[in-house]
């Protein structure tokens, strides 16, 4: 549950304000359909998540225990600054002609705006951290879901009332105590 909790957490923190959320907003204000905008927001973070997570897998195989620990440390405390860099949206993102239709556009869009993003390599380290990879990629897809939900019905009040940089700096804070208790290597995470 732990494991469910945190990446919950972690992601739905780290996604305020994120690019892929300001995505939500752009498909919610384009389209004005939300729930195949919410199905395709679903479905590609399900499909990113699940590749983030077996590289994290992967990673946590092929490293030592102490490799592992420090890479993980170090990768939180890089988000924890990476929080701080406030993320545009890429004009073309949601532009041009659409062929795939609301769902379609919202899974592809979102699928390749995840590529490399915070929450992706956040998925990758979670993966590597806990050995429940499905625990992981759930929690990490519900955070998602709790960050883009709302956004997509009701992006612009929120983004009026809530302080993005607070919001990040909360976030950035969760990344750095995660980063320092696994270099420590408290309570023999590994």
């Amino acid at each position: 549950m732990e494991a469910f909790l945190v990446s919950t957490g972690v992601v739905a923190l780290g996604e305020m304000g994120d690019k892929t959320q300001l995505l939500a907003i752009v498909l919610a204000a384009t389209f004005r359909k939300p729930l195949p905008i919410i199905a395709g927001i679903l479905v590609a973070t399900l499909a990113n998540h699940a590749a983030a997570g077996a590289v994290g897998v992967w990673v946590a195989q092929a490293l030592g225990p102490d490799i592992l620990r420090w890479t993980i440390g170090l990768s939180f405390l890089a988000m924890a600054g990476w929080m701080m860099i406030p993320d545009k949206i890429d004009d073309d993102a949601v532009g041009g002609k659409q062929r795939f239709g609301v769902f379609g556009t919202t899974v592809v869009a979102f699928f390749l705006a995840e590529m490399g993003d915070k929450t992706q390599i956040a998925t990758v380290a979670l993966a590597a951290r806990y050995p429940d990879i499905i625990q992981v990629v759930l929690g990490t897809t519900f955070g998602m879901m709790l960050a883009n939900v709302p956004a997509v019905f009701l992006g612009d009040k929120i983004a009026r009332k809530v302080s993005m940089k607070l919001v990040h700096g909360i976030a950035a804070v969760i990344f750095a105590i995660l980063g320092m208790l696994t270099l420590f290597n408290v309570g023999k995470l590994f």
